[in-house]
C-alpha cells in the first residue's frame, strides 16, 4: 500500500564499507509516509554493521513488475519484497519471485490470525490489511448523490465525478475490478462497467495520482480505502472526506512480504520479516500506513478505531480462482475501456 502525494524516489542508505546490505523493494508511500524509517532504525540497531537499503521508486504493482523483469533479465539486487497485494499474489508465485520462508525464524508470525495468512504455499506473509472502497468529499457531493449501492455509481447525475485506478497497474484498481466480478457475477460485471464508464472522469495509473486529483477537487468521489476518514480526522482534524461502503461492502486487501528467491541474505531477510510483525512496528501501521495491523497484539489508536470503517460485508475472491481468470478479465476490461 500507501500514503500521500505520490513522492517518487529511491532511498539509499550508505553503510559501513565492509558491512552487509539487505535490499528491500517496496512502494514509494511506504518509505515517504509509512513506517520505513522506524523499521530501518530498529533493524540496524539490532544488526550492527548491516545497511538496510530501501528501493521504492513506484507503487506496489510497478515495483512487482520491476522485480519480475529484473529476475527475467538475469538477476535482481532485492533480498525482500514488501507490498505484494493478495490480488497480485498468484502472479508473483507463478513467476517464482519468492522462496519459502522458515516460520521457526519468524516467531512473531504466531500473532497473525489464520484468516489473514494469504499464502497457503508458505512463500508470503501478511504485514497489514485494509478495505478498498469509495471516499467522497462531503463539501462537494450532495448527500443525495452519495452512492449507497454499487449500482448507484452508474446514475447519470454522477457523470465525470468518479476517479478510479487502472486494474492493470494498481492494486486498489484491481481490487475494485474483482469486487465488481464478485458482486455482479461473471454474467453481469461487464454490463456494470459499461454503465459506469460515463461517470468516470479518468482512470489513473496508481492510487497516488487518483487521490491527488480528488484532493485537488477535480472529482468528488475516488476509489480509495476505508481508513481515509480516520486519516482526515487524525491528521487534519476534519471529517470532510468520508468513507462509503456501497451495499455494505468493500474489497478486503491483504498486503504481504516475502524473501526474494536467490537471495544470499536469507537469515537477515527472516529477521526483517519478524521485525515488521513485532508489536512495536505493527502499532505504527494505523497512523503511518493508514491500514489495519495484522498482529492481534497491536492496539489501535482510539480515533483510528472510531473512524476507520470495517465493512459489514467484506468481499474477496479466492486467489486460485483469480489466477485462473485474471488475464481474461483484464483483457475484457481493457477492450471495454478502449472500445466503449
Amino acid at each position: 500500500m500507501r500514503w500521500m502525494f505520490g513522492v517518487v524516489f529511491v532511498v539509499l542508505i550508505s553503510g559501513l564499507a565492509c558491512g552487509a546490505e539487505l535490499v528491500v523493494y517496496t512502494y514509494d508511500s511506504f518509505v515517504s509516509w509509512g513506517p520505513a524509517q522506524a523499521i530501518e532504525e530498529a533493524f540496524e540497531a539490532a544488526h550492527p554493521g548491516v545497511d538496510l537499503v530501501w528501493v521504492a521508486p513506484g507503487d506496489s504493482s510497478e515495483m512487482l513488475a520491476r522485480l519480475i523483469g529484473e529476475r527475467a533479465a538475469g538477476g535482481t539486487d532485492a533480498d525482500v519484497f514488501l507490498g505484494v497485494a493478495d490480488v497480485e499474489l498468484p502472479r508473483a508465485l507463478a513467476q517464482g519471485v519468492f522462496q519459502p520462508y522458515d516460520p521457526t525464524l519468524i516467531p512473531n508470525l504466531a500473532s497473525v490470525p489464520d484468516e489473514l495468512l494469504l499464502d497457503e504455499t508458505g512463500h508470503v506473509i501478511p504485514f497489514d490489511h485494509g478495505y478498498v472502497t469509495f471516499v467522497y468529499d462531503s463539501e462537494a457531493l450532495p448527500e443525495g448523490l452519495v452512492p449507497q449501492t454499487l449500482s448507484d455509481l452508474t446514475h447519470p447525475e454522477l457523470k465525470d465525478k468518479i476517479v478510479l485506478e487502472d486494474p492493470r497497474t494498481s492494486s486498489p484498481g484491481l481490487s475494485f475490478l474483482l469486487w465488481t466480478i464478485a458482486h455482479f457475477g461473471e454474467e453481469r460485471w461487464l454490463d456494470f462497467w459499461r454503465a459506469l464508464f460515463p461517470n468516470v472522469l479518468t482512470v489513473t495509473k496508481g492510487w497516488s495520482e487518483a487521490y491527488d486529483m480528488f484532493l485537488a477537487g477535480e472529482a468528488p468521489i475516488v476509489l480509495s480505502y476505508s481508513t481515509d476518514t480516520a486519516y482526515s480526522y487524525i491528521a487534519e482534524g476534519s471529517l470532510r472526506y468520508r468513507v462509503v461502503t456501497p451495499d455494505g461492502e468493500a474489497y478486503r486487501q491483504v498486503e504481504g512480504m516475502g524473501i526474494v528467491a536467490g537471495t544470499d541474505q536469507s537469515e537477515l531477510a527472516h529477521a526483517f520479516l519478524d521485525l515488521v510483525l513485532s508489536k512495536e512496528i505493527q502499532e505504527l501501521i494505523p497512523t503511518s500506513q493508514w491500514m489495519f495491523p495484522v498482529s492481534f497484539e497491536a492496539e489501535l489508536p482510539e480515533d483510528f478505531a472510531r473512524y476507520a470503517v470495517v465493512p459489514a460485508h467484506p468481499v474477496s475472491l479466492p486467489p486460485d480462482y483469480v489466477a485462473q481468470h485474471l488475464e481474461e478479465w483484464l483483457s475484457e476490461w481493457q477492450r471495454l475501456l478502449v472500445g466503449g
